[in-house]
């Protein structure tokens, strides 16, 4: 495969803290924004950040209500963002088999070496 043709990655969803967060969300029916945040171990604002993106994008779904007299906030993957999550880990798994079989032929052909 020539990286041109390489299967269409997400790129909403690339960026490895995205790609962490929403993988993370795959575990789980909906998680409170301080274990994602935990998890992912970045900022309350890189969160806020790159759930706002995920929810613009369809991917996420934010909701708010309180425990008690404390507010919080939870997050879910939503359908569509369970999908795109699933075709991209598809693609990145069809490139990397790709690389791999590239550079096993190119081992095979490499001069001097004999194939078995």
């Amino acid at each position: 495969m020539n990286p041109a043709e390489s299967p269409a990655l997400d790129q909403v969803i690339h960026h490895p803290t995205r790609l962490t967060m929403m993988a993370f969300l795959a575990g789980c029916a909906e998680a409170e924004f301080a274990a994602v945040r935990a998890y992912c171990q970045v900022s309350d604002a890189s969160v806020s950040r790159i759930a706002t993106a995920l929810e613009e994008a369809g991917y996420l779904k934010i909701r708010k209500g309180a425990v008690g007299r404390r507010p919080r906030t939870w997050l879910a993957l939503t359908p569509a963002g369970r999908t795109a999550l699933k075709r991209h880990l598809a693609a990145l798994q069809a490139i990397a088999d790709a690389a791999q079989a590239a550079g096993a032929e190119a081992e095979v052909h490499r001069p001097g070496v004999r194939e078995q």
